[in-house]
């Protein structure tokens, strides 16, 4: 059974590159520009999120992975927050990502990091 990941990215180009790679790579992606997947996280039921920290809109990625981690009902799912900020790494840690991957991305390390978290 294939793993369900939600990407959600703020750039539509970055967004069809990533959902393109992951597909490849055997997952089963659910992709949006806007964090819409996030109020149908429990029919999707992803085993990943991977979220954008600039997203339009009133929250930040940040804040909607700290949101699920704080949610006992979401605790558990595994997110990553992808950004260009040069914080990445303290603003991942902060909101309680399990783990980052800075934009411009390498895709190996970005493929690595996906299934680690998977």
């Amino acid at each position: 059974m294939k793993k369900k990941i939600v990407l959600i990215q703020n750039n539509e180009v970055v967004l069809n590159i990533i959902d393109g790679i992951l597909t490849d790579e055997g997952f089963d992606v659910t992709s949006s520009t806007t964090a819409d997947p996030i109020n149908d996280i429990d029919a999707i039921n992803p085993d990943l999120i991977i979220v954008d920290d600039h997203l339009p809109g009133p929250k930040k990625g940040s804040e909607i992975i700290s949101e699920l981690k704080s949610d006992p009902q979401t605790e558990n799912l595994s997110a990553v927050l992808t950004s260009t900020s040069t914080n990445l790494a303290q603003l991942s840690k902060d909101c309680k990502a399990d783990d980052y991957i800075e934009k411009p991305f390498d895709i190996d390390r970005m493929v690595q990091v996906i299934r680690k978290n998977s």
